[in-house]
């Protein structure tokens, strides 16, 4: 057998089994990892996982995109790290892995977050729409790298604040298929625990914690009356102070729980008074950052996170754009303070009405920050065609090995998810749960 058969031969089986542009990275199995430019002087990272299934091609299973929340906070850390990449924090591996079902890619967006980065302070983005036509610049770019995806299946899953920018991104991705802009096979959008319409996350705090036990009637006053003051500002869209005064409220919520966790209400934390002293010394936009983009107000694990991705990831994927990871959230979260408030209700509505995409939420029971009550209120509140359908359909539970994980309740192309045993960060809260989502959405999990 000549040289050259060989060789064609095993081309064959690496494009017929592994990927022809994976690289080997940081942890197990194959990835590709790189910058797509999306404007002039902003460049935005992503990390791709292929699956580790037993296929004949990845290109059998969906490719999920993940976003996180912050803004500014990093897909490629916590989403990755601390959530559902085949790594834990830790080092160890992940069981439940999204990797070991599908092909996962992390996007580190809006632009300035994790390893993404602008060239300049006119680069960041200001408003929800220019992340999500971001987002579509990106896939378009991502699609000249991996033309292989272009008719995978394509869902949008996120967190937090990205349940502004994903649908949005989902809308705009959707329109710009429509006009043969881009080819995807774009199939479904998930919002996990999600920051959609943010006054009705605020308003849900005092009633959810009262209920709960956290705070007594005297905490409950103090925290709505703050609350009161956030819709306000957001009734006369005076947008920056609606966003300080959210901040102001979320103080309020600190000092009357003595220090709850506002990720999941269950998570131990310090409540002596060296602690709760600590949280009053900070400033106002430190204690956003903290939360919004560090996702923890204790600093220990973020430090964890923090090391791994500025030494051991940044040195396996060879990044050396000069801009160290994470450098730039800060400045990301505090440009688009005026629009963090603005709720994105419509662009959900607009989605179920103008597209075929496949909608739905999924809320931790214990999450305080975007609690499910709050999302429940707005549910309610979002106008579309199939709403009655909805709001008639069954209310069915969700059991996962003869054990209740949730609840479910589907009409059309929208459902909802409410998650047992779960807080803000249900892939790593409630693996099983998110199994039946996953599974819901990509026929995978």
């Amino acid at each position: 057998m000549s040289c050259l058969l060989i060789s064609i031969i095993a081309l064959l089986a690496l494009i017929g089994h592994g990927a022809v542009d994976a690289r080997t990275g940081y942890g197990p199995g194959e990835q590709d990892w790189g910058f797509v430019d999306v404007r002039t002087g902003a460049h935005m990272f992503y990390w791709l996982y292929y699956t580790t299934a037993n296929v004949t091609s990845y290109t059998e299973r969906p490719l999920a995109i993940w976003l996180q929340g912050g803004p500014g906070a990093s897909s490629t850390g916590y989403g990755n790290f601390e959530e559902l990449g085949p790594l834990q924090l830790d080092g160890s591996y992940r069981e439940w892995t999204w990797v070991k079902d599908m092909n996962v890619i992390f996007i580190d967006n809006p632009v300035g977050s994790g390893f993404s980065y602008v060239d300049g302070s006119p680069y960041y983005t200001t408003t929800n729409k220019q992340i999500a036509l971001d987002l579509v610049e990106f896939m378009k770019g991502f699609y000249k790298l991996h033309p292989e995806f272009k008719t995978v299946p394509l869902h949008i899953f996120c967190e937090s604040y990205g349940g502004k920018m994903a649908p949005e991104f989902a809308l705009e991705l959707y329109y710009s298929i429509q006009r043969k802009e881009i080819e995807s096979n774009f199939v479904s959008v998930a919002l996990g625990d999600p920051w959609t319409s943010p006054i009705d996350s605020v308003l849900s705090w005092a009633p959810f914690l009262l209920q709960l036990g956290i705070v007594d009637e005297s905490g409950y006053d103090k925290i709505h009356a703050s609350a009161l003051k956030t819709q306000d500002y957001v009734d006369r869209e005076k947008w920056t102070q609606a966003t300080l005064q959210w901040s102001s409220t979320q103080s309020v919520v600190l000092r009357e729980s003595k220090g709850v966790d506002f990720y999941n209400v269950e998570t131990p934390t310090r409540g002596d008074q060296y602690a709760l002293r600590a949280l009053d010394e900070l400033s106002q936009e430190e204690l956003m950052y903290r939360t919004l983009v560090h996702y923890d107000i204790d600093e220990d694990r973020d430090q964890i996170l923090e090391d791994l991705m500025l030494g051991p990831v940044t040195q396996a994927l060879n990044i050396t754009t000069g801009i160290k990871w994470g450098a730039q959230s800060g400045s990301t979260f505090t440009k688009l303070m005026a629009d963090f408030m603005k709720p994105a209700v419509h662009i959900v509505g607009e989605l179920l009405a103008n597209t075929t995409v496949k909608v739905g939420v999924f809320s931790g029971g214990l999450d305080l920050i975007c609690a499910t009550p709050g999302a429940v209120n707005w549910i309610a509140d979002m106008e579309w065609p199939g709403k009655e359908a909805y709001i008639a359909s069954p209310r069915t539970g969700i059991n996962v090995n003869r054990v209740l994980e949730g609840y479910e309740k589907t009409s059309g192309n929208f459902s909802m998810f409410w998650v047992n045993r779960a807080g803000h960060m249900v892939p790593a809260d409630n693996p099983s749960a998110m199994a039946y989502i996953l599974r819901h959405f990509t026929n995978f999990g």
